[in-house]
């Protein structure tokens, strides 16, 4: 029996978390659960907590913790993640949710969490050239443009940059970002759950260092 494969990936906006997601996602044929897609699934499907979500995000609230777990736990839950594992993105965010993410998974527990680390002013290279589709979401950069005249090839929408990925809005983030997980960080490491993966380079070779960190981790099984 094929063992499952459970992991936590980190890392900044721009570090190309995104990219390695859909990859490793594919590679150990598990399914990549971001927290966007996974609210606006709940959402969508009038679950329980995703009721609870919609609640908040209508008035423009922050979603609390606890509803974001409950929305991680239905879906963690559903029988491809139970089963094959998964590839967590976007969660845990704060040591308080890694803490109820041990307490979802129990019996069982994570594999690994990889920490994606890109120098700050790549990635405020990257996604200052970033442009994306006003219609459909669709990823374009300046380097990578749409075929014709800043029109999305799927959709035909507009190409723009986004509001909030000007120079200022970014770093604002960057440093939420580190303020947040920082702990979280910690918190892994000491629990001997934590990799460090260099995200700079081609994103083959990028690759290849989290197959081999995950790969060195489950030859350590845990239970």
């Amino acid at each position: 029996m094929v063992r499952a494969t459970r992991l936590v990936i980190l890392g900044k906006q721009g570090a190309g978390k995104g990219t390695q997601c859909v990859r490793l996602s594919q590679h150990y044929a598990v399914p990549h659960i971001s927290t966007g897609d996974m609210l606006r699934a709940a959402v969508r499907a009038g679950t329980e907590f995703g009721s609870l979500a919609k609640s908040y995000m209508d008035k423009g609230d922050l979603v609390p913790d606890d509803v974001i777990t409950g929305v991680v736990s239905e879906r963690l839950a559903e029988p491809d993640a139970h089963q094959m594992g998964f590839i967590l993105d976007g969660y845990p965010r704060t040591v308080g949710q890694a803490v109820d993410l041990e307490k979802v998974l129990l019996p069982l527990e994570i594999d690994l969490v990889l920490d994606l680390v890109v120098p700050t002013e790549l990635v405020l290279r990257r996604i200052a050239s970033r442009r994306v589709c006003k219609v459909c979401g669709a990823n374009y950069s300046v380097q990578a443009p749409p075929k014709l005249d800043w029109s999305c090839d799927n959709c035909g929408g507009e190409v723009v940059q986004r509001d909030d990925d000007t120079e200022v809005a970014v770093k604002r983030r960057l440093d939420l970002y580190e303020s947040q997980t920082a702990p979280l960080v910690e918190w892994y490491t000491e629990r001997e759950k934590l990799v460090s993966v260099q995200g700079e380079g081609d994103p083959d070779e990028v690759m290849a260092r989290l197959i081999a960190a995950v790969d060195r981790a489950k030859g350590q099984p845990k239970w």
